[in-house]
């Protein structure tokens, strides 16, 4: 069964999308950086050991041609990130100035005196007893 344009289409969003978020978090210069350290430690296998390939890989002191790609695409896009003298523009958040008017309502309250005097009846003693039917 083959699957509709909708499903395509959807697919093709979700891996750009992807793609995006992983060049945005500079996840390509670490794929990149990936590849190289690889290509160097089978390039530097051949000629000698496994632990002296790997030593001269991750040493720093033999850099290929891709490491130094990859160091310089670093370096110019912190250089890029730090030169943004241009001061950003807050359009949506304008200051306003906001009053809230509260209708008032007067409410005459009305006093009442609980005070002994003022009782007429008295509960009865003892309590009355429910009866069972």
């Amino acid at each position: 069964m083959k699957p509709s344009l909708e499903v395509v289409v959807r697919q093709i969003a979700r891996i750009a999308t992807i793609g995006a978020l992983c060049c945005a978090i500079g996840l390509h210069w670490v794929a990149l950086q990936s590849f190289a350290w690889t290509s160097m430690l089978i390039e530097y296998s051949k000629g000698a050991s496994l632990c002296q390939a790997i030593a001269q890989t991750f040493d720093g002191a033999h850099p290929c041609s891709l490491c130094h790609v990859v160091a310089t695409g670093k370096a110019s896009e912190k250089k890029t990130d730090v030169q943004s003298p241009v001061p950003k523009i807050d359009i949506i958040c304008v200051a306003r100035v906001i009053r809230l008017i509260s209708p008032v309502a007067l409410f005459d309250y009305t006093l009442c005196d609980f005070s002994v005097s003022e009782i007429e009846h008295s509960p009865p003693v003892p309590p009355p007893r429910v009866m069972a039917g």
